[in-house]
């Protein structure tokens, strides 16, 4: 039997031609030594008006973290046109970055739009980064953030039975995490989980995380260096937690429903599909999207590509329904 690896699926053409440009400043693969230089990177979304000139009311607080840990940064954004007193629906937003990089501003660009969109508020979680903080201190990060918010939905004037966690990348892996952790310690009841392009699962030994070895973006080396500076040597071992790495998960059941979306050709797409899949199989709820020639966050780094466009309409397709906006 050959063991050779069978070619990667195709880039979708116009996500091609963005990824040529893209390429000769954000390469494939990214080592440990990389990762301060990737911390300063010039990011879009840090230079971003959250106010959208006014359009939403921004307010920055520090609030418990875990117990005996600092304090953590949330943003709360609000459309400016609605009430304080009207309790709305409420995102609570985990930011991606290979769980090394970004902080609580980096991604929010869609996320705002469907605050508009939807009248929503959004919260945004600052988290602290491996490997000078490995697990667990960005999941609990998470989760604290995420239960203050809940305690004092009254006050943020967010209704309390209608928050739903969402995140890209390694803020996806941090929310289906969190909203494992809900469910297992009987913390706050989400309604939904949107998770985009999920980071799942740290044995990086699927075949897309094969196929995409040194393509497109975030490819197998850029993986072993993001779960490593999380989990050190117990990366790939027996002893991995879910609450680490969600595909480790034994029982995807009392889970609320999930998005789910990857592109065909990323490192994630097969972790991504087999935990849909395993969703489904527990008597879960998930929408699964696989967008065909998307590379890691196509849609965030070629957003007027048609293929990116699909991928956005659905996501508010799936939150208007669930939101009942």
């Amino acid at each position: 039997m050959s063991t050779t690896t069978p070619p990667p699926p195709p880039f979708d053409p116009e996500l091609a031609a963005a990824l040529a440009v893209l390429g000769e400043w954000l390469p494939p693969s990214f080592t440990p030594d990389v990762i301060p230089a990737l911390r300063q990177a010039p990011l879009a979304d840090l230079e971003e008006d959250l106010s959208r000139g006014g359009a939403i009311e921004v307010a920055e607080l520090a609030v418990p973290g875990p117990m005996g840990e600092p304090d953590i940064s949330l943003l709360v954004c609000r459309p400016s046109n609605t009430t304080p007193t009207t309790p709305l629906p409420a995102i609570y937003h985990i930011h991606g970055g290979g769980m090394i990089a970004g902080n609580n501003r980096v991604g929010l660009a869609d996320v705002l739009d469907w605050a508009m969109e939807l009248q929503v508020v959004v919260v945004s979680v600052e988290y602290r980064l491996a490997p000078e903080h490995p697990h667990p201190a960005p999941v609990e990060d998470c989760y604290a953030g995420l239960v203050w918010t809940a305690e004092h939905a009254d006050e943020l004037g967010i209704d309390p039975g209608r928050i739903l966690v969402a995140g890209a990348s390694a803020g996806g892996g941090l929310s289906a995490a969190v909203a494992l952790a809900a469910r297992d310690r009987g913390g706050p009841g989400l309604i939904g989980q949107m998770l985009l392009c999920p980071m799942l699962d740290d044995r990086n030994d699927t075949p897309s995380a094969e196929q995409m070895a040194g393509l497109g973006v975030w490819d197998r080396t850029s993986n072993e260096t993001g779960w490593t500076a999380l989990l050190g040597e117990k990366r790939g071992g027996p002893d991995v937690s879910p609450y680490a790495a969600p595909a480790r998960a034994t029982d995807l059941s009392g889970l609320p429903p999930a998005f789910v979306d990857v592109g065909s050709a990323e490192t994630f797409r097969d972790e991504d599909v087999t935990y849909a899949s395993r969703i489904w199989q527990a008597g879960g709820r998930a929408e699964l999207h696989v967008w065909p020639g998307g590379f890691h966050g196509f849609d965030m780094m070629a957003p007027q590509a048609a293929v990116s466009q699909d991928a956005k309409a659905a996501r508010v397709r799936w939150l208007r329904r669930l939101l009942g906006a």
